[in-house]
């Protein structure tokens, strides 16, 4: 029972730059203490501006309401934990792009926030001539696409 009480307990919200990308390389349980806490609303702006996207197109692929999201910024209130798992799938798949150029050779220069925002904008065979950024509202279609990205690098996939 002592496992299950550690899970529940709410865990730090990082403020440094960057660190919403770091998320990937968190521990499952940090991961699900985060989620389940809520991350503040304007994690989002900082992330679309971290990806070099619009906010109007990140809450669109994730489909998260403008509305919604703008009072809780406004009121400095955190996301739900469906809001926050979703947000939190764009910052882990980020992460993991890092962590791939990482190991496949020197990362310098490279921006990987950005990166992953001109994928998700890219129709794929794989998806049926559909964008990555399509699937981004669901945690299954998170999981697909994180997939395909693995797939990519393992060259399983064209």
């Amino acid at each position: 029972m002592s496992d299950f009480k550690t899970l529940e307990k709410p865990a730090p919200v990082r403020k440094e730059r960057g660190s919403m990308t770091n998320f990937y390389r968190d521990d499952p349980q940090t991961r699900i203490a985060t989620i389940r806490s809520g991350i503040p609303a304007s994690i989002v702006g900082e992330l679309s501006s971290t990806m070099g996207m619009s906010k109007e197109l990140l809450l669109g692929s994730l489909g998260l309401s403008r509305a919604t999201i703008s009072r809780k910024e406004k009121d400095e209130t955190a996301l739900s934990k469906d809001e926050s798992e979703r947000v939190l799938g764009i910052a882990t798949l980020i992460g993991k792009v890092q962590a791939m150029v990482e190991e496949s050779g020197d990362p310098t220069g490279f921006n990987a926030a950005h990166w992953v925002a001109d994928w998700l904008a890219k129709p794929l065979p794989a998806l049926g001539g559909a964008t990555p950024a399509s699937y981004m509202d669901t945690f299954e279609g998170q999981k697909l696409v994180t997939e395909l990205l693995s797939m990519s690098q393992s060259g399983a996939y064209a």
